[in-house]
Parts: C-alpha cells; structure tokens; sequence
C-alpha cells in the first residue's frame, strides 16, 4: 500500500491525483475495444428495427433488406391512429414536463428554507415518505375517479405532476448555490418571485435541464397510467397503441392506408422507431447539463 509521501510525489510528477493518472497504452486500448464492443452490441438491435422499418414489399428478412420503401411510414402517418398517438404524446409530454419544472422549481425554492417556512420540515419529510412508500394502484385509482379524471389527459399528468427523487436534486443544487448573492437581493429589496426568476433560475439551468429531460422521457414513456385511466382508444398514447399494435400483434388494418401494402413487420418495426427516435433526438442537447446537473444536485456539501 502506498504511503503518503509515495501519494504525494505521484501527484507531483504527474500534476494530477493518482486517480486520474493516464492509463497504459495497452490499458486504454482494452477500454476502447471493450467499449466498442458494448455500443455494438447495444446498437445492433436498434440499427435491424430501423432497417427493417424501412423495408419494401417482397423484400428479403434479413439484416439487411434487399429493397427499401418509405410507405410503412406513409401507411401509419397517414391519419391513422398511431398519427394521432403521437399527437396525444408530444401534447402530454410538452404540458406535463412544463407543469411539472414550474411545480418542482417552486417547491424546492421553498424548501430551502424549511427553518423560516412553517411545516417546512412536515412538508419535505412527508415527500421524501414518498419515495418509499406508495398508496398503491386500488387507491390511486379510485382517487383519479373521484376526481374525476378517468378518460381525461390529466390523469396522464397529475399523477406524476412531481417527482420526490428530482425535487431533492433541485432542492440540493439551490442550497448550494451562493446565498450571499440571494440575501444582497432581498436586502435591496428584491422580493421573493423576483430572486427566484432573476437569480436562482438562471444559475439553475443545468438542474433545470436535467430534470426536464427525466420529466420528459417519463411522459413520453408513460404506459400504465394510460392502460390504467383511459378506456378511450382515440386518447391512447404511442405508448399504448404499441404495445396494442405491435406486442400483442393485434390487427393493423386501422392504421394503415388501403393503398398502400406494406410488410406487417415493416410497419410494426416503424411504430417502434417512432415510439423511440424522439427522445434520442432530444437527449443530445441536454447531454452537457446532465452531468453538472445530477452531481451538483445529488451531492450535498
């Protein structure tokens, strides 16, 4: 084992902490092979659906088709119901991640201060109950039909309106930041929408970012609150309608445009794309908040 003088020249030579120290050549070498044969084998699956979603009639099933036609696309946006699930998703998704920052960001900022709020404390003991403890879906359903919510696109909302786990990532990044600069606004007056707004918001955007994007991809992956709340076939989500259309291997007469013939794989291989390239399409411009975000959030002190 190391001591610490032996620690301490390390650093020194290298101008970095043992830790970071550049790896062996041949070291690095098995990383980049080992990791390339993860992105392989995690990529091939996807690659096959997209090929095949892309396949023409009488084409051969292999990795690969031998022709390739856009009509399974055509047939299912074509005013069918899977055009109209995606509609429904990208509304509940854009409403319900709006709703659900401005609900979580307003929370956490009155957190922070649970000493000076009253029942502060109450409050967030009983939000964090939440992460380990459910109602359960008997209770949870009644509740929804007592709201009257069933059928509704709220009850693809409300019931995931906060999240416990990205309330204390935002709760920790606003105590971490500088409460110096907080307390001269409020001693010049500022009150407390305007610090909110005009400070903390801004130095929060890559929190911010982050628990967009977790908010987002649960929305637009959200299945059993749709299977549970809307009996509704026109109000299904992609969601729904893939596990409907594609899982079950239900008839996809519906969905499809009478001239057009497509392969069925073809057309149940697009759904999946469609179900999927959104968020994959999305994530990229996020990627450089989410580690800033999750970390600083996560980590207290």
């Amino acid at each position: 084992m190391a001591t610490q003088a032996e620690r301490s020249i390390t650093r020194r030579s290298s101008g970095r902490p043992p830790w970071l120290a550049r790896a062996p050549l041949p070291l690095q070498l098995l990383k980049g092979l080992l990791i390339t044969g993860i992105v392989a084998v995690m990529a091939f699956p996807f690659i096959s659906v997209i090929l095949t979603s892309f396949a023409a009639p009488g084409a051969s099933r292999g990795l690969v088709p031998d022709a390739f036609s856009l009509d399974a696309y055509r047939s299912i946006l074509t005013g069918g119901v899977v055009s109209r699930a995606l509609v429904v998703s990208i509304g509940v998704t854009a409403v319900g991640t709006t709703l659900s920052v401005i609900v979580t960001v307003l929370l956490a900022f009155g957190l922070t201060r649970t000493r000076e709020m009253p029942g502060g404390r109450v409050i967030l003991f009983g939000i964090l109950a939440t992460m380990l403890f459910s109602a359960g879906i008997i209770p949870s359903y009644l509740l929804v039909r007592e709201l009257g919510l069933l059928d509704s696109y709220w009850s693809l909302i409300l019931p995931t309106l906060v999240s416990a786990f990205n309330l204390v990532v935002v709760r920790n990044f606003f105590m971490e930041l500088p409460q110096d600069l907080l307390d001269a606004a409020r001693i010049d007056g500022a009150s407390e929408w305007r610090v909110l707004w005009a400070i903390v918001v801004p130095l929060s955007r890559a929190v911010i970012a982050v628990i967009a994007l977790f908010y987002a991809v649960g929305y637009w992956n959200g299945f059993f609150n749709a299977l549970l709340y809307i009996q509704d076939s026109s109000k299904w989500p992609i969601q729904l309608v893939l596990n409907t259309y594609v899982l079950q291997g239900s008839p996809l007469s519906q969905i499809q445009n009478p001239d057009l013939t497509p392969p069925l794989q073809s057309i149940q291989m697009a759904v999946v794309v469609l179900a999927t390239v959104p968020v994959l399409l999305v994530y990229p411009f996020v990627q450089r908040y989410f580690t800033k975000g999750v970390l600083t959030g996560a980590i207290k002190g």
